[in-house]
């Protein structure tokens, strides 16, 4: 399975907007494999929307692949994303990593929007198997508990047929999603010990489902800094509550140190069946994120990326060999 690393920049606010358009294109021109934008709607930090990051990254580079880590699908119209991921997929001539997600049931959404998060699940489930009949081409009539359509179709459909629908999250519940209507999946802020029971069990359900997820279509995220663990931003990442990390010791789900260090932290996710990394810059403006990347690129991608790093690691549930 071939590795691949990305740059996630949803903690950035990019307040002078020529700083995104030269990271995008020191990632293209560095080999950076994808660009990733988190989605959060409302809050007090900055955050960027998702799909409008999308279409920008679209217009300004040629080569890179770009996500949404993860766009929170029950939030949103399904009909109205479907032809947002159709047309940035179009344009962009089939570069779009869609990941979707069913948030955080304490976020501030729920309640800036007026909905209710017990229900998120349910939404998300009928939300993606709509989406998936409209990029197919498919003229769809739904009747469903939250969703309601009459002979809706798209077009243009996305140039990538199918269109990637990698699914986030951890829970039984994402689990058995991503078994029954996923092409992929991407954990978030989860330590790599938490993530090979995860992929086993996306593995299990896929087969009893009578489906079959590639074995390199499983992904972590993975905040990293190439220095000091002290650092003040790496400090703020440990403070953050366990329900957002996922485990009991934040400093598994990071990567931080020296080269060796970060390097030898991907090879534990990779162990544990991931080979798609959003590799998150635990760091403070434009200099020092751009700082990190540069590093990350030059230091680290040409390691775990040559096809000899995979092939010397023993991966959790694939023989050897």
């Amino acid at each position: 399975m071939a590795i691949r690393v990305g740059i996630g920049l949803g903690a950035t606010s990019f307040e002078d907007p020529r700083a995104f358009f030269r990271l995008a294109e020191r990632c293209e021109t560095g080999g950076v494999d994808s660009l990733w934008q988190s989605d959060r709607l409302v809050g007090e930090a900055p955050s960027l929307e998702p799909m409008a990051c999308m279409a920008t990254l679209a217009g300004c580079t040629q080569r890179i692949k770009f996500g949404m880590n993860a766009v929170v699908v029950s939030l949103r119209n399904p009909l109205v994303l479907a032809k947002q991921c159709a047309t940035i997929d179009h344009l962009s001539g089939g570069r779009l990593l869609p990941v979707f997600g069913v948030g955080v049931a304490g976020a501030q959404e729920w309640q800036a929007m007026g909905r209710d998060p017990a229900g998120r699940g349910r939404r998300a489930n009928e939300a993606l198997a709509i989406m998936s009949r409209l990029w197919s081409g498919e003229s769809v009539d739904f009747e469903g508990e939250f969703y309601r359509y009459r002979q809706a179709r798209i077009a243009p459909l996305p140039r990538q047929q199918p269109l990637p629908l990698w699914i986030g999250g951890g829970s039984k519940a994402a689990i058995q999603r991503t078994a029954r209507l996923g092409t992929g999946w991407l954990g978030g802020l989860m330590g790599f010990e938490a993530v090979g029971p995860v992929v086993q069990a996306i593995r299990s359900e896929s087969r009893a489902a009578g489906r079959s997820i590639p074995e390199d279509h499983y992904g972590a995220t993975l905040p990293f800094r190439l220095g000091n663990a002290e650092h003040p931003a790496v400090q703020r990442f440990m403070k953050l509550p366990r329900s957002l990390v996922g485990v009991p010791d934040p400093s598994s789900a990071l990567a931080v140190g020296d080269v060796p260090a970060v390097i030898e932290r991907i090879a534990s996710y990779v162990a544990a069946g991931v080979s798609k990394f959003v590799c998150l810059p635990l760091a403070e403006g434009e200099s020092d994120i751009s700082d990190q990347i540069e590093r990350l690129v030059a230091e680290v991608l040409p390691v775990v990326e040559a096809p000899a790093f995979e092939a010397g690691i023993e991966v959790e549930g694939r023989p050897a060999g």
